[in-house]
């Protein structure tokens, strides 16, 4: 008779149940976890939305940063109230842009009238000067394939300028904001550092500091540099016999703020105004636009960067390009000082505070 295997004992019905997974599925657990995500959602959408309105506000920093230098200087060297001087540096500063369009207007418009008329003279002297030296069918056929773009690009100028010229009540949102911002600086910056924890409070203010030291440095090398290239550019034009230099003088320093691209497209109309005189004129403007760009970025531009922040330039190119396509016309203009405040930021707050890494942050002595 054969002996049947005893059976498997059974194991406890505590350890059968200790054996089986449990459930890992958590209704309470997915539905914060779709919350937090919408609410993410929502921020987002609304930061997208409101890109022009935070454009806005830094402008009006900035703008505020401009008169509070000024009501600054007239206290420590007059003795001036704060509220007098502020008045004072407003109306100056009014009264410094009403003058200029007053003087230089009608006679920019006039010169901005002559480029717009002499442009077709302009291209036909290209062709004609490309067609001496067998070059001509080859210029067409890359005119025709970057027409596309070139039309696009007008296209979004003519939307930048328009965007530009209606923009009176957004002008009159800034500097009043401006004006409220450096009439009492303090209870905005002490409003700004109550939002951060009591532990980061201190790297709050250093940051502040450091900010409006970088932006005050740029506002003063950067005026200089404009009033600089403006000059050089009108009076190189003029010995030249360029039409209309002073207009194009004007269009060059007031384009010296966005950097890289602005001298590159300053220099645009400037040479094919130059082709209506002749080609060797032509030559000698691209000679001159060059040399100016050398004296700019070897000599002003350091001196910018050492008032201000030693911006790595490729960062600045980078940065003029992305405020572009975030922010439209309004970006480009904002993209240099915004780059200096977002700069020392990341310097001060994530390297040195965060990552605990000993650096000089740009802009200190």
């Amino acid at each position: 008779m054969t002996d049947k295997p005893a059976p498997t004992p059974k194991p406890p019905a505590k350890s059968r149940a200790k054996a089986e997974p449990a459930s890992t599925f958590q209704p309470g657990r997915v539905a914060a976890a779709v919350l937090i995500l919408l609410a993410i959602g929502a921020v987002a959408w609304v930061a997208v939305s409101l890109t022009r309105f935070f454009m806005l506000v830094f402008a009006a920093i900035v703008l505020g940063a401009i008169f509070n230098a000024i009501t600054s200087w007239l206290c420590a060297r007059t003795g001036m109230k704060r509220p007098f001087a502020l008045a004072l540096s407003v109306a100056g500063i009014v009264a410094l842009f009403v003058g200029v369009f007053a003087l230089f207007g009608s006679q920019l418009a006039r010169e901005i009238d002559t480029i717009r008329a002499q442009i077709p003279a302009a291209l036909a002297g290209v062709e004609a000067f490309l067609n001496r030296y067998g070059l001509g069918e080859r210029g067409r056929e890359l005119a025709e394939v970057g027409s596309d773009d070139i039309s696009r690009i007008v296209q979004q100028a003519g939307g930048y300028a328009l965007a530009a010229g209606s923009g009176i009540a957004d002008f009159v949102l800034v500097l009043v904001a401006a004006i409220f911002l450096a009439g009492d600086p303090a209870t905005y910056r002490r409003g700004l550092v109550l939002l951060v924890p009591a532990k980061a409070e201190e790297t709050a203010e250093l940051a502040l500091d450091d900010a409006a030291r970088g932006l005050k440095g740029w506002m003063v090398g950067q005026g200089v540099s404009s009033l600089v290239v403006a000059a050089l550019t009108w009076a190189g034009l003029a010995a030249l016999g360029v039409p209309a230099a002073g207009g194009l003088g004007l269009i060059a320093g007031l384009l010296d703020i966005i950097p890289m691209i602005g001298p590159i497209i300053a220099g645009v109309p400037a040479v094919l105004l130059a082709f209506t005189v002749s080609p060797m004129t032509a030559l000698w403007t691209i000679l001159l636009f060059l040399a100016i760009q050398q004296l700019q970025g070897n000599f002003l531009q350091p001196m910018i960067q050492k008032q201000a922040v030693d911006v790595p330039p490729a960062v600045l190119l980078f940065a003029v390009v992305a405020a572009g396509i975030l922010f439209g016309f309004l970006g480009v203009l904002l993209a240099a000082p915004l780059t200096v405040v977002v700069y020392v930021m990341v310097q001060r707050v994530y390297v040195k505070t965060l990552l605990g890494k000993d650096i000089k942050v740009a802009g200190r002595d």
